[in-house]
Order: structure tokens, then sequence, then C-alpha cells
């Protein structure tokens, strides 16, 4: 990790806020696989101050409570219990912050992730670069975005990959998993929508039984698509993965490095999504991708949810990766109502950047934020 100018080690942290947000969907509701879905997005945003006068931002936002064992209230809870192992410590210093919240809170992975995000805020801010810098790097100019089309009739799904073309997406995240009838023609629809050179995605986000997955990948076997994690377990979606030959994508099941050396071991997929937050921030986030590099594998890097805090953390861990292993990102920002913070990335012509300021680049705004929920330190 590069050395911190002006004395890094005299940073330290006094003080953590925390902040809730609520994040409308422009489109009203987002909906996947079991009938899940969610209208409004409980959002969280950690606010660390230091010694020295600098701020860092983090966010974590839980695809609701059924999605991954993860929960905006309990983000909001555990965060309060970790703070008091933290305040003194040098935000610098990711990985022994990381070891004393591994050390005071076992497994919750999402409780950490805010945090760990603030704290590359602050390294970013003192060593006056950019995270992506620090994470490796900035690679290429620009990063590709996928769509996420929202679980609908496939006539609707079909209309909505036109429009979102239109706006210059060119990778599209069906979310797929309910009757097997209503995949398959979904599944179709959209493809036959398509364009040469788009890329689809029929995510079930574990929706399907094994036999569900059988018959509707069976059914679309002369259809260029990619099948993502179309069971619960990593069980189930290794056979599946084993009896056909489409391009496969673990999701869900990817949640450490762990299950990734496991997954690699046993041939289970082609390429993952990493998500944030799922894996406790951005410093083991920056582990498991540059061991995905190292193995070979492809990346969605993206978060469970988000504002603009997290699409900026999103947009550095992107643009520092090499671009060959960069499957897509994602700009969730676009996708709600409310803004929380300047200078987030937003996409052009279906693409984004990661900021060139300090840290992740951006400003909250304060007004939106509002009173924290809660500050400990002083």
């Amino acid at each position: 990790m590069p050395t911190v100018v002006g004395g890094g080690g005299g940073v330290r942290i006094t003080e953590v806020s925390v902040f809730k947000v609520d994040l409308p969907l422009h489109e009203g509701r987002y909906n996947w696989s079991g009938g899940k879905g969610v209208e409004v997005f409980d959002c969280t945003v950690v606010r660390i101050r230091t010694n020295r006068g600098i701020d860092g931002f983090g966010e974590v936002t839980p695809l609701g409570p059924f999605y991954l064992p993860a929960f905006a209230e309990g983000a909001r809870t555990g965060i309060k219990e970790l703070v008091p192992h933290l305040l003194g410590m040098d935000p610098t210093q990711l990985g022994k912050v990381n070891q004393v919240m591994d050390a005071a809170l076992l497994g919750h992975p999402y409780v950490k992730s805010a945090i760990d995000m603030a704290c590359w805020d602050i390294f970013g801010k003192v060593t006056d670069q950019p995270v992506c810098m620090l994470l490796g790097g900035r690679f290429g100019e620009w990063v590709d975005l996928y769509r996420a089309i929202s679980q609908d009739e496939p006539d609707k799904m079909a209309a909505s990959v036109l429009k979102y073309r239109g706006e210059g997406y060119r990778k599209f995240q069906l979310k797929v998993g309910g009757t097997i009838e209503e995949d398959i023609a979904r599944i179709r629809a959209v493809a036959g929508a398509l364009e040469p050179g788009d890329i689809l995605v029929a995510d079930a986000n574990t929706g399907w039984k094994t036999h569900e997955a059988a018959r509707v990948t069976a059914a679309v076997r002369d259809i260029d698509v990619y099948i993502e994690q179309p069971c619960r377990s990593y069980e189930e979606c290794l056979t599946i993965r084993r009896r056909i030959a489409h391009p496969f994508i673990l999701d869900e099941n990817i949640d450490s490095l762990e299950m990734l050396l496991k997954a690699h071991a046993e041939g289970a997929m082609d390429c993952i999504n990493l998500k944030i937050s799922k894996v406790g921030g951005l410093t083991k986030a920056r582990q498991i991708r540059d061991l995905c590099v190292s193995l070979g594998y492809p990346m969605t890097i993206e978060d469970s949810w988000g504002g603009d805090i997290v699409t900026a953390a999103i947009a550095h861990l992107a643009h520092s990766t090499p671009e060959p292993f960069r499957f897509s990102s994602t700009d969730f920002n676009s996708y709600v109502t409310i803004s929380t913070a300047k200078g987030a990335p937003f996409r052009t012509d279906g693409k984004m950047r990661a900021s060139t300021e300090p840290g992740l680049g951006i400003q909250p705004r304060m007004d939106v934020l509002g009173d924290p929920v809660f500050t400990i330190g002083h």
C-alpha cells in the first residue's frame, strides 16, 4: 500500500456519524425472482471524521432483507457496535482497520463495508490521489455498464431493453426466476430485441430449482445468453453448470475468498459478480478482484444496491481492474430519484468513469442526508 504523504500516522478517527436516506426508484418498483421487489431502498451513509479535519464517506444499501443475509437496520446496529473499537485508529491503515472489525464482530461483512469505504475515501484525500489509483491504477478511459431489466411480462422486458439501448447500454441483465414457461418467453423475447454485439444475461437470483433451471436452459440452448446464479445453493448451481453449454456466472454464492477458491477448483463458473458489501468492503473486494485477474475470471463489479457514494466506489474498483477482466459494472445512482452526493459518476452512452479527484471524489449533500441517526465520538 502506498506511503501516506504528510505523516499518515498522525491521522486518527475521532467521530463516526450514521445517516439514513430513502432512495425511491425512477421506475417505481424493482422486481426479481420469487415475487420479490423493492420500491424504496433504505440507504445507510457513514461519515468518519479525523483529527486532521479530513472526512471520509461510505455507503451500504442492501437489496431488502430477503436477498442476501443483510438488512438496513442491521447495518446501522452493527456499525454502532463497531465504532467504539475504531476510535483513535489510523483510517489509512486499511489492513489494521479490517482486522479490528473482524475481531470485534464475527461475520456480517455488509456491516463493515461502509466503514471500509469511508476509510478508503480518507486514504485518498490524505495521499491526494483518487481511490482507483490506490486500488491498482486507472485502466482505460471508461467502464462499460449493464442495465438490469426488472422482471415483467416478456414484451415489456423487451421494450425496456430497446429503451435502455437508446441510452447507450449494450449489456442487459434480465431478471428471471419465475415460472418455466414465462422465463423461456422472457429470454426469447429479449433475445429477439438484441442487436449484434449486445450481451444478454439471464439472472435467476437463486430463484430456480435444479429441474426448472435444467428445463429453461434446455429450451434456450440455441440462444447466446449467460446463465447467472440459477439456484440457491452452490451445489445446485454446480449441477446445472456441468450439464449446460451456456457461459455461467456465479453471484450470491461468491461471498468470500474461500468460496472463490472452492468454485475455481471445481470449475464452477466462467465469470463472477463481485459485490462490494457482500464481501465486506473495498479492501476485501480488491483481494478477490486481484485473485480473479490472476485466475482469469472476468467480473461484474458492483454492489447489492446504492446511490451516489456506492456508485463512486464501484467506479473506482472497476476502473482499477484491467479491462479484459471487466465483464461489466453498474450505475445504481441512475436507478434512483435522490442524489446524495455531488461529483458521483454518471453514465454517458452506457459507460461511466471514476473521478480524478482525491478519495472517492464525491461531496455529500448534507441537506439530503439530514441529521445523523447517531454519532459516536467527539
